[in-house]
């Protein structure tokens, strides 16, 4: 490679650099509030609902088409400290990739739903960084993750880009001829806040996940991408989700009440 062509790449490269409108950026108290009001609102319930598909990898077929929501509610314990509750259930439930049909089975295989009857997550502001714990699970099951401090902020001119990464690897039930099984996947999800009054759903997000299929689906790699737009009521869920919500599962239809309810929850099941 020439000299010339070597310095003009540099320039090039240079100049691309100075141009990105995209800049990351430190949590502020501000910044914090903005993400704390958008992912979890302000007390009353929340509703991230979500469409995407389940493919394979590294083929890309369509395992099946999903669709559910997440739902949270915020409390701030002590408004002189940033740590901040969030409350949340979610549910997906899988469709038939032609028909659109709620999946049932599978190669006589029963195919259930992901469904979460809760999950606890805390966000501290620390150092210029969030720092999360996430806790799940019940009984001898129950898992507390963290503390991370994963999430970061970039702006792209007045939108706040939220990206939370997960890396998960915990024992999954006892083990067998002295094997543990492990539950291991990877999530990204990336939360595009656009400031208030500007688009008709401010509050967006693109989601990814990569690890094993369920058994109905050969449990095999795949990967699963959903795009999830926050609404603010369960009344504003569409239709064709509120409808299994209502008749098959009726926890889901708000988030937990509080830490109390969680906590039972968490018990062993009886």
């Amino acid at each position: 490679m020439s000299q010339l062509l070597r310095s003009l790449m540099i320039m090039l490269t240079a100049a691309l650099i100075i141009a990105l409108p995209v800049r990351a950026e430190t949590f502020t108290p501000e910044l914090f509030e903005r993400w704390i009001d958008s992912r979890i609102g302000t007390g009353e319930p929340v509703y991230w609902y979500s469409i995407g598909t389940m493919r394979s990898y590294p083929d890309g077929k369509i395992l099946a088409r999903m669709e559910g929501y997440d739902t949270a509610r915020m409390y701030w314990p002590d408004p002189a400290r940033p740590l901040v509750h969030q409350y949340n259930r979610k549910i997906y439930i899988f469709r038939d990739p032609e028909t659109g049909e709620v999946l049932r089975e599978v190669n006589d295989v029963p195919v259930e739903p992901v469904a979460y009857p809760y999950q606890f997550i805390s966000y501290e502001l620390k150092d210029g960084a969030v720092e999360t714990f996430v806790e799940q699970g019940r009984g001898s099951r129950k898992n507390r993750i963290g503390p991370g401090r994963d999430i970061t902020v970039r702006m792209i001119g007045d939108t706040a880009v939220f990206t939370a990464p997960i890396y998960l690897d915990f024992p999954v039930g006892p083990p067998k001829d002295g094997i543990v099984s492990r539950y291991q996947a990877f999530e990204n999800y990336d939360f595009f806040v656009q400031p208030a009054g500007s688009v008709s759903r401010p509050h967006q997000l693109s989601w990814v996940r990569y690890g094993a299929a369920p058994p109905w689906a050969g449990g095999g790699p795949s990967i699963m991408h959903l795009v999830t737009w926050r609404v603010d009521s369960f009344a504003a869920v569409p239709d064709s989700l509120r409808s299994y919500i209502v008749a098959e599962a009726p926890l889901w239809q708000n988030p937990p009440d509080n830490l109390a309810e969680i906590r039972r929850l968490q018990e062993p099941q009886q």
